[in-house]
C-alpha cells in the first residue's frame, strides 16, 4: 500500500499478456528449382533435418504447396527473405509466402 492510500481505494491492476500472432510459411512448387536446392533451403533457413526437409520437399513437389512452419511475423518474414535471397543467388524462382494463422 502506498502512503496516503487506504485499503478501500486500493486497486488491483491486471496486465493481460497477449500471445503474438503466428504466421505459417509456405513453399511453392515450380518447374525450375531443383529438389536438392529446396532441401538445402529447408535445412539452412528453416533448420529442418535431412529427413524432414526431404518429406516437406516431396509434399511440395506432389501438392504444389507445403507448410514449412509457424513463426511470429518478424521471424516468418526474415526466413522468407533469406530463402528468396538464396534462390536469387542461384537464379532459382523459388517462392515462399506467409499466411496468418
Amino acid at each position: 500500500m502506498f502512503p496516503g492510500q487506504s485499503e478501500d481505494t486500493k486497486e488491483k491492476t491486471r496486465e493481460e499478456v497477449k500471445e503474438p500472432d503466428m504466421y505459417r510459411v509456405f513453399l511453392h512448387n515450380d518447374d525450375y528449382t531443383t529438389m536438392e536446392f529446396v532441401v538445402e533451403v529447408l535445412m539452412k533457413v528453416f533448420r529442418k533435418t535431412v529427413m524432414d526437409a526431404t518429406k516437406i520437399m516431396l509434399h511440395v513437389h506432389k501438392n504444389g504447396k507445403g507448410n514449412v512452419g509457424s513463426f511470429t511475423y518478424d521471424v516468418a518474414t526474415t526466413k522468407v527473405n533469406q530463402a528468396h535471397k538464396m534462390a536469387r543467388e542461384r537464379q532459382y524462382p523459388l517462392k515462399c509466402t506467409i499466411e496468418k494463422e
